[in-house]
């Protein structure tokens, strides 16, 4: 039973309460009447859970697959080196694409605490970051895996 709460009339429906509000007190009906207002509370707390679960599996969730750990460790046996430096976003991107395999990338810390470059990459002239120099001397910034496999003749699987 629904009870107007301004005459005590009790109606069958919700709805019906809600005409009786509009007819004889002059007021718009309710929105949201109790149950329909669980059923939208319910909605929202679906809406949010599925938000905060598919934001917290792709922040968080870092893949370490076989075939990246074998994809960086044949990147680092190529000769390839990855200058960076940790407040760079584009460095941990690009450590990001291996997940917890990117340990075994030939990664190399540019940047003291202070943010001034070491000496081991002002001495081969890294100038950004990232900056990968392969074995053939080529240069470049980032790069997915599948161009990181080309340059360095790593298998991607």
């Amino acid at each position: 039973m629904h009870t107007c709460t301004l005459c005590e009339k009790q109606f069958q429906s919700a709805e019906a309460l809600g005409q009786h509000r509009k007819a004889i007190h002059g007021q718009t009906p309710d929105i949201l009447t109790k149950s329909a207002s669980k059923r939208y509370l319910a909605w929202i707390g679906i809406i949010i859970l599925v938000t905060v679960l598919g934001y917290g599996a792709s922040t968080f969730y870092t893949p370490n697959s076989a075939s990246d750990v074998a994809l960086a460790q044949c990147i680092a046996d190529s000769g390839a080196k990855f200058y960076g430096a940790f407040w760079c976003s584009h460095c941990n991107d690009q450590k990001e694409l291996f997940g917890s395999a990117a340990k075994y990338l030939p990664y190399i810390e540019c940047s003291n605490a202070d943010r001034s470059q070491k000496q081991i990459c002002a001495s081969v002239g890294i100038d950004a970051y990232p900056t990968w120099v392969f074995a053939d001397g080529t240069r470049g910034n980032v790069f997915t895996k599948l161009e990181l496999s080309r340059r360095t003749g790593c298998p991607l699987v």
